[in-house]
C-alpha cells in the first residue's frame, strides 16, 4: 500500500452540502432565486411539496467515507481483519488441491499425478474426503493471515519511519522484504500447531476425522512440543514465500500503474484497482511457489512421520525431488491462492473506506 494515499476518498460534492443546517438555509436561498425579478420574496406563493422534491434532486446523500485514520490502531485492526478473511477463506477453498499435493509429496508411488491423486481420493474416501482437514486449515490460516497482513502493515510503516522519507523511497524493496519477513515469523508461530495436525489428518488414513479428535490425539502421541516440531521448516517455507509474495506484489503493482495504466492510481475505479491487485497477486504467487517449494516438501515429510528428520527427507526424496515433487500443482494452487488473497484483502479495505495496496513507496509519518 502506498503510504502517500489519504485515508478517505475524495468526493466531487463539497462536504458542507451534507450539513442539515446548511440545507435549510440553502433551500431558502433557492426559494428567493426562483422568485421573478422585481417581485418581493414574501409575495411569491411557495409550494412546500414541490420544494421537497427540489431538495431531493439537488442535495445528494454523502458517499461513505472511511473514518479510519491511516496507521492508527483502527487501521491495523482493519488490516488484520482483512488478513483473516483473505487467508482463511482461500486456503479452505483449495483444501482438495492441498490434500492431493500433500499426499503426492508423502506417497508418490500411490499418488503419481494430479489426476490420479484425485481419482485415488475419490475412490477411497468419496467426495467428503476432498475436504478432509478443512477445520485446522480454516483456523490455522485465519490466524496466520491476521498476523501476516496486520504485522506487515505495522512493520512496513515502522521500518519506513526508521529509514526516513528519502531512504524509504530509495530502498523500498528492502523495507518490503524486512517488513514481510518480520510479520511471517510471528504468523508461523500462530499457524504451526494447526499445520501439524492438518498434515497428519490428511496424509495418515485413520489417524483422525479432523481437528476436534486430531488435536488431542496428536498431543498424546507427540507431546505439546511436537506441535512445533515443524516450525523451523515452516519458517524456511513461509518466510521466503511471504518475502517474495509481498515484495513482488508491491513492485508488480507499481509497475502496472507506471507502465500499463494511462491514468494515475487514484483516478482508476475501484474495480480496476481490485483487478490489478488480483493480477499482481497471481504473478507474485507463481514466484512464491517456486521459491518455497523445497521447504514445503520438508514440512509435509516431517509432520507425516514420527521422529523424522531433515536428513531423512533428503535421503528419501533427494534434492531434485525436494525442489520438484508436486510443484506444478502447487504453482496452480499458490498462484490462484495469492491472487485471490490480495483481491479479498483489498476488497475488504475498499469496503471499510481504505485505499487499495501497492502502487507507491512507503511514506513515513511526518512528525
Amino acid at each position: 500500500m502506498g503510504f502517500a494515499e489519504k485515508s478517505s476518498t475524495q468526493t466531487l460534492i463539497p462536504g458542507f452540502l451534507y450539513s442539515t443546517s446548511f440545507t435549510s438555509k440553502r433551500c431558502e436561498n433557492v426559494e428567493q432565486n426562483l422568485a421573478p425579478a422585481g417581485v418581493g420574496y414574501s409575495s411569491v406563493p411557495f409550494d412546500s411539496a414541490a420544494m421537497a422534491g427540489v431538495k431531493q434532486n439537488i442535495f445528494i446523500p454523502a458517499p461513505k467515507e472511511s473514518r479510519i485514520e491511516m496507521f492508527s490502531p483502527a487501521f491495523y485492526a482493519a488490516c488484520t481483519a482483512g488478513g483473516i478473511l483473505s487467508c482463511g477463506l482461500t486456503h479452505t477453498a483449495v483444501t482438495p488441491l492441498d490434500l492431493v499435493k500433500c499426499n503426492m509429496q508423502i506417497n508418490p508411488t500411490k499418488y503419481k499425478s494430479i489426476s490420479s491423486g484425485f481419482g485415488v481420493l475419490l475412490k477411497e474416501q468419496g467426495i467428503r474426503g476432498f475436504f478432509k482437514g478443512w477445520a485446522p486449515t480454516l483456523l490455522g490460516y485465519s490466524a496466520q493471515g491476521a498476523c501476516k497482513f496486520g504485522f506487515y502493515e505495522f512493520f512496513k510503516k515502522y521500518y519506513s519511519d526508521i529509514a526516513g522519507p528519502e531512504y524509504a523511497a530509495k530502498y523500498k524493496t528492502l523495507i518490503y522484504l524486512a517488513g514481510s519477513a518480520s510479520a511471517e515469523v510471528i504468523a508461523d508461530v500462530a499457524l504451526c500447531p494447526f499445520e501439524a495436525v492438518k498434515v497428519r489428518v490428511q496424509t495418515q488414513p485413520g489417524f483422525a476425522r479432523g481437528l476436534s479428535d486430531g488435536f488431542p490425539k496428536f498431543i498424546k502421541a507427540e507431546g505439546a512440543l511436537g506441535l512445533y516440531k515443524g516450525i523451523v521448516p515452516l519458517w524456511g517455507r513461509q518466510i521466503p514465500y511471504t518475502m517474495m509474495k509481498f515484495s513482488t506484489f508491491e513492485n508488480i503493482v507499481e509497475a502496472i500503474y507506471k507502465y500499463s495504466i494511462p491514468t494515475p492510481k487514484d483516478q482508476c475505479s475501484k474495480s480496476q484497482q481490485l483487478g490489478i491487485s488480483f493480477a499482481g497477486g497471481y504473478l507474485a504467487g507463481v514466484l512464491c511457489a517456486v521459491v518455497s517449494h523445497p521447504a514445503d516438501n520438508l514440512v509435509s515429510f516431517l509432520n507425516n512421520a514420527k521422529g523424522a528428520t531433515v536428513g531423512d527427507a533428503v535421503n528419501k526424496l533427494g534434492l531434485w525431488g525436494l525442489c520438484t515433487r508436486g510443484l506444478p500443482l502447487r504453482i496452480v494452487m499458490v498462484g490462484t491462492l495469492t491472487g485471490a488473497q490480495w483481491g479479498i484483502y483489498d476488497a475488504f479495505k475498499v469496503f471499510v473506506g481504505l485505499p487499495t495496496s501497492g502502487g507507491g513507496s512507503p511514506d513515513p509519518a511526518h512528525k
